[in-house]
């Protein structure tokens, strides 16, 4: 009945054609892109502050069209073999940074044994504490993650162990749920696997799009990601660190600015090992996501994945919405927020986002492929991995779910998702 309400009809002022659109998403033509970007399209400068996300979002774009192109239907079921050469210059400058580092360390003991009349411990200790912050850092859970375990929630577990046999890897060894609109795996300490799921994400997918998005987050186990692997990834955070440190003062002191003089060499060689890894990983890195997508599809279906991605293009209505039934909680009951006040809020999500209609899908599609919408800085854009799972030969899925182990899978989460909800009202 709402959709029925909300419907406008008028001529497109620009083309005459008629347009039949709901009034609360932008009321745009087909035919001739008449407000396809009431706004002027996104702000580049506001969006990519700062080079190193700049260079991240024209590599993405770039390699992203590169392999769409050159994928075909066989390739791009295809797991990547050996390591490429862009690959092994990544792997060799990573060692480089992380023998810095212990040189430092080296140099720092030495001078600490020698001693050299009290002034080489003073050496010493300096060179063990600029190492400290460089050392290669293991992944660690955040001390406030809201984790799942096996016990805890095993028809989620045994999930994802199917979805994972499927697109050939092992399951996860940790499951953590949080307050993001997002999904991501990676390494725990040397072996052990962590899953995150975000609520205001899975709440809005159906089951098949949610084994779709299992697939994709497990199928970057089976494809060697050089950038976010134990080595490559540490340096690129060693060298963040290094970064951090010799960033200039601003408005300094005619002494700080003798110092940021000092720091201009060494900061520009760090920046330009970032750039370097950026760009000897991108492709690999673009390529990765591409063979996940893959991976999705053969989990779930191609239909499943596709869906996936057209969630993923309207992920900013997922915050925009929360954000509007939060106001609109605190506003009915100002004061303490408790439990009663998040109650309903994400069936309240998923019912806005269910009554998305097509024609919204499109318009961002649109614009995605004037601007290259992706989900971050270091996705291809959205619009050409949905393409390219349209192109290849549709798959059906390999991991179903009914409605029973479905249910008992929302009654494992059900606690959690109680306590991110308040959260989400109480700390907006």
């Amino acid at each position: 009945m709402r959709a029925a309400e909300e419907l406008t009809v008028r001529p497109c002022p620009q083309c005459g054609t008629e347009i039949r659109a709901d009034r609360r998403f932008t009321v745009w033509c087909a035919a001739c892109d008449w407000n396809l970007e009431p706004g002027g399209g996104p702000d580049g400068a506001a969006e990519d502050k700062g080079r190193l996300r700049r260079l991240r979002r024209r590599l993405a774009q770039q390699y992203g069209e590169q392999l769409y192109a050159d994928l075909g239907a066989a390739e791009a079921q295809q797991r990547p073999g050996r390591r490429t050469k862009a690959g092994v210059a990544a792997y060799a400058i990573a060692l480089v940074v992380h023998a810095v580092t212990a040189a430092l360390v080296v140099s720092g003991l030495w001078l600490l044994v020698t001693g050299w009349g009290g002034l080489g411990v003073v050496g010493g200790l300096l060179l063990l504490a600029l190492a400290w912050p460089l050392r290669p850092r293991l992944n660690r859970l955040p001390s406030d993650a809201r984790v799942l375990s096996r016990s805890d929630a095993p028809e989620l577990y045994a999930l994802i162990d199917e979805v994972a046999a499927a697109v050939g890897t092992r399951g996860v060894d940790t499951v953590v749920v949080d307050t993001r609109a997002n999904a991501s795996v990676t390494q725990l300490g040397l072996r052990r696997r962590l899953l995150t799921l975000g609520l205001p994400l899975w709440e809005v997918l159906t089951w098949q799009q949610r084994i779709a998005l299992l697939g994709h987050e497990l199928g970057h186990f089976t494809n060697g990601d050089t950038r976010h692997g134990r080595v490559v990834g540490t340096a690129n955070r060693s060298l963040g660190t290094w970064h951090y440190y010799l960033a200039p003062t601003p408005r300094p002191t005619f002494t700080e600015a003798l110092v940021n003089l000092v720091y201009l060499v060494p900061r520009r060689l760090v920046m330009g090992l970032l750039a370097l890894l950026e760009l000897l990983t991108a492709r690999d890195s673009q390529r990765s996501e591409y063979l996940a997508d893959a991976a999705a599809a053969r989990a779930a279906s191609t239909e499943a994945a596709v869906g996936l991605m057209d969630r993923l293009l309207v992920t900013d209505s997922i915050d925009t919405t929360l954000s509007r039934e939060v106001n609109g909680r605190r506003m009915r009951r100002p004061g303490r927020i408790t439990a009663e006040d998040a109650e309903g809020l994400w069936e309240a999500l998923a019912d806005h986002m269910d009554s998305i209609p097509e024609s919204e899908y499109e318009r961002i599609r649109r614009v995605g492929e004037r601007h290259g919408h992706s989900v971050d800085a270091q996705h291809p854009p959205t619009h050409l991995r949905r393409g390219l799972l349209l192109r290849v030969t549709p798959v059906p899925p390999l991991v179903t779910t009914d409605a029973a182990r479905s249910e008992r899978i929302t009654a494992e989460l059900a606690e959690a998702r109680s306590a991110l909800a308040l959260r989400i009202v109480r700390d907006a």
